[in-house]
């Protein structure tokens, strides 16, 4: 089978399709058919080597996937996977490849209107997102919740969950179009980068927000501990600026009673054997009633796989960036 590998740490320029053996399911894993992978985050930092998962290349990328069931097996509380149903998945790396052998615990049924290209976007952002609001920020019904990246994978994902957990979203986003975008996955109001401190401020009559997402870190990271509002908190997912790590001055945390928190899904999910599909039951009526419908991105053929981790180093994505392995 063909799958897109990691020969050497350099960079999306150097991934590249190969030949490599049909993987071999355990007792506790469902074989899968994949006709689309999700491109992540994680997977530009593992082309370089930078990710905290450093396995020894040669290596498969691919966190998402969706596809359809070769065999399977029970997948708890009296579910099984039959062969030919419509599944997604989600691992640390390995996906893109034309089969896999995924466990039980991280796959999915896929509700029937909900496409293969639309899959890839849900266990990863979807569930972060819904890890980040619910576990991590408490989010309450009625309260606001700023998402910086907005018009990306994570920053969509953020939105409509958001919206679905009753809350009211502001997007922040780099330019008018992306601004655009994210108004258009559901956003209550959008404002640019430049200037979110003051934009926000006029947006809340003062008040500020009670939750912001930041996947962006570097300059933005202190003008959104000031546009927290009393017991506001700050969500850390990722530091997509490159500017470096933000530090705290813990005096900020004392004047408004803000807290700053950590969002690690993966290192939570992935040691919580049932975490994963009870998080996928709170996201399946959301999925039902339309407030959760990713955006899809650009769709790339297999052997565009490196161009497509290429435009999401350069911030050209807009929604979820797509692979097709077959049709």
């Amino acid at each position: 089978m063909r799958a897109v590998q990691v020969v050497t740490t350099t960079g999306p320029a150097d991934v590249v399709v190969r030949e490599v053996p049909d993987p071999t399911p355990g007792p506790e894993d469902v074989l899968v058919e994949v006709h689309t992978v999700g491109v992540s985050f994680p997977d530009l930092l593992l082309s370089r080597g930078q990710y905290q998962l450093r396995p020894e290349p040669p290596f498969t990328l691919g966190v998402d996937y969706a596809g359809v069931v070769v065999s399977g097996g029970d997948a708890g509380q009296g579910q099984r996977f039959e062969p030919g149903q419509r599944v997604v998945g989600v691992g640390g790396y390995g996906g893109a490849s034309e089969l896999v052998a995924g466990p039980r615990q991280s796959t999915f049924a896929l509700p029937d209107a909900v496409s293969f290209e639309e899959a890839v976007a849900l266990p990863m952002n979807y569930l972060t997102a819904l890890f980040a609001l619910d576990e991590r920020a408490g989010l309450r019904e009625g309260e606001t919740v700023l998402v910086h990246g907005a018009a990306g994978g994570v920053g969509t994902a953020t939105i409509q969950v958001a919206k679905g957990l009753g809350a009211r979203v502001i997007a922040v986003a780099s330019t008018e179009e992306k601004a655009a975008y994210a108004r258009a996955a559901g956003a209550d109001d959008a404002v640019l980068f430049d200037g979110f401190k003051d934009a926000v401020a006029e947006l809340t009559g003062g008040k500020g927000v009670d939750v912001v997402l930041d996947v962006v870190g570097g300059d933005a990271f202190t003008d959104s501990l000031r546009i927290l509002a009393p017991q506001g908190r700050l969500l850390v997912v990722g530091f997509a600026a490159g500017a470096g790590i933000p530090e705290v001055k813990v005096n900020r945390l004392l004047l408004n009673n803000i807290d700053v928190r950590g969002v690690g899904w993966g290192a939570y999910a992935f040691t919580r054997p049932d975490y994963l599909q009870q998080q996928w039951s709170q996201l399946l009526p959301m999925i039902e009633s339309g407030a959760v419908k990713p955006p899809v991105g650009k769709v790339y053929p297999m052997a565009e796989f490196g161009r497509a981790l290429a435009d999401m180093d350069d911030r050209a994505a807009l929604g979820k960036l797509v692979v097709r392995l077959r049709d």
